[in-house]
């Protein structure tokens, strides 16, 4: 007989009592990698995907909303608003005018028409196609929403800009997230870089932090009404750019390769 010349140490290892869970999982999560590329798969994880984030951003939404309706958030609202009215400064103010006109409803449908002409001019239609129907979508959705809440204004501080419709959701919040959101996603989709994606996910999200906050500090918001619209308005877009890479894989099968909508290859 020959000497067992195995380690000492596989002799001696004891098998875990979670082995055998773990062979399963590892051997579900490489069955699963190796069918993430059929077609249903991959529909359904990124509708899926979006599906769920929707739905979480929707239930957010509803508890803040209910708490607004009962009047749960009104002390803190009062709170920074009183603040900001005793920390403001002509100055700033006249800053805030400016950043908060990049979310009218003007500013962002300008916006949106001339990348959505861009992407569809150099061959990206399904992306121009998601940008119009998230902003529009969202600009229907964040006026049913107003219509259903019709919240009064803040009296707290003397506005710095004139309003006209409700206050709970804000439209500027919600209209930042998903056309800036969108339009950063869908530039970051056509960066090769990882880095130049980080710096344009980044720059939105200080774009939309910076209006959401104008509206504030304007006094014609309360920070429940921006926190309700950028939620409602990042699940909406987050649902859109989910159903696109679902339409890409779709194309990718069954449309001709000149009607495609690809990425550029990475670098």
């Amino acid at each position: 007989m020959f000497p067992d010349l195995s380690p000492p140490d596989r002799r001696a290892r004891p098998r875990s009592r979670f082995t055998p869970v773990a062979d399963t999982l590892f051997h579900a999560l490489r069955t699963s990698a190796s069918r993430v590329n059929t077609l249903r798969t991959a529909l359904g994880i990124f509708i899926l995907a979006g599906a769920a984030v929707a739905v979480f951003g929707t239930w957010a939404f509803a508890e803040l909303a209910e708490h607004v309706r009962e009047g749960g958030t009104q002390a803190f609202d009062d709170a920074v608003l009183t603040w900001i009215g005793q920390h403001r400064s002509e100055r700033i103010e006249a800053v805030m005018l400016e950043v908060t006109f990049l979310g009218t409803a003007l500013t962002v449908m300008v916006l949106t028409g001339v990348a959505a002409l861009f992407l569809w001019l150099t061959q990206h239609k399904y992306s121009a196609v998601l940008l119009l129907v998230a902003t529009v979508g969202g600009i229907a959705l964040n006026n049913v929403l107003k219509a259903g809440f019709d919240r009064p204004r803040p009296q707290v501080i003397t506005w710095g800009t004139h309003v006209l419709t409700s206050s709970f959701p804000s439209g500027h919040a919600m209209s930042a997230a998903v056309v800036y959101g969108t339009v950063a996603y869908l530039a970051a989709r056509l960066e090769r870089r990882a880095w130049a994606r980080v710096l344009t996910l980044l720059t939105a999200a200080a774009l939309i932090a910076l209006i959401a906050l104008s509206r504030m500090y304007l006094g014609v918001h309360y920070p429940s009404d921006v926190l309700a619209g950028a939620l409602v308005g990042f699940a909406w877009a987050s649902f859109c750019m989910a159903t696109l890479e679902g339409f890409q894989k779709f194309a990718r099968r069954h449309v001709p390769a000149a009607m495609r909508d690809e990425r550029p290859p990475e670098a």
